[in-house]
């Protein structure tokens, strides 16, 4: 009798499992991490602390050319001007606080209101302020002005020694033993009513240095440069290039609070060892 072979069992595939398996958790897309992130450095730079360079040396002899410094932008209030690019979006200024005598601000500079500068608060709302021979007055009172040694500063691209304007024989570069070119300038310690002290740069007798009577308006401020003779402040009336007129306080954009960095400008960014060189290191971490 012949055996037939058992017939072939029938293959069939396994059961699905009843729950679908769950897909693997995807990193976070990487365009929202970046929308996140940008509004966090947006925040922050509106709100608590931004960067400025400074391209002038209106403010010396405490701020020089190359400066690069953080602002607060809280402590006089919030408003547009606190924004990127001044957007147009906050109605009025929130939290507004008025700035004290002596305190380096960081403003928009009238009459465009889209340039930023900065300067020294020097009268407030209601004070009278005039120059006379070079000395500061406020509400009639002169401002004690004290001769301080000679400022000095090494001439480099970011720094070339003034000329004299009316006074021919006074000459402002001077070498020192070791070769170094410096320029030196007559400096005072101006005193001002709260106590606050600071140190101005006075070279000659300018045109600016005779004023007639400023009343401060209400909600207004006097800003002045420390190097008196070279800064196109509040005693010059508001025209782009030539003056800023007295300051509206809603232009206030900040207070600088501290030095981050600074150069003379020697740097070349084919050159690395020269982003060093050219780093003022002792001036990193100045306050004000």
């Amino acid at each position: 009798m012949t055996e037939t072979a058992p017939a072939q069992q029938a293959k069939h595939p396994a059961p699905e499992d009843a729950t679908p398996a769950k897909p693997a958790k995807k990193e976070e897309n990487f365009f929202l991490f970046l929308a996140k992130l940008v509004l966090i450095v947006v925040i922050f730079r509106s709100f608590v602390f931004a960067p400025f360079n400074i391209p002038s040396e209106s403010m010396l002899p405490r701020l020089q050319n190359g400066d690069y410094l953080l602002a607060a932008k809280w402590p006089y209030g919030i408003s547009n001007y606190s924004l990127p690019f001044s957007l147009p979006i906050i109605p009025g200024r929130f939290f507004a606080n008025q700035p004290e005598r002596g305190d380096v601000v960081i403003f928009k500079a009238p009459p465009t209101n889209s340039d930023d500068y900065i300067k020294r608060v020097i009268g407030l709302p209601g004070d009278q302020i005039q120059m006379i021979d070079g000395q500061l007055h406020i509400n009639g009172k002169a401002v004690p002005k004290e001769r301080q040694p000679d400022f000095q500063i090494a001439v480099s691209p970011n720094t070339h020694c003034y000329a004299p304007i009316f006074e021919r024989a006074n000459r402002y570069e001077a070498t020192r033993p070791d070769g170094t070119r410096v320029c030196s300038y007559p400096q005072f310690k101006e005193t001002l009513p709260n106590g606050k002290s600071y140190n101005v740069l006075d070279l000659e007798r300018t045109a600016q240095d005779n004023t007639p009577v400023f009343v401060v308006p209400e909600n207004s401020l006097f800003l002045m440069g420390d190097n008196r003779d070279n800064s196109l402040d509040s005693r010059f009336p508001a025209f782009p290039k030539q003056g800023i007129g007295i300051v509206p306080q809603d232009n206030l954009v900040g207070r600088a609070t501290i030095v981050m960095f600074s150069t003379d400008g020697s740097s070349e960014w084919f050159k690395p060892w020269t982003w060093f060189t050219a780093a003022r290191w002792d001036r990193i971490g100045g306050t004000f």
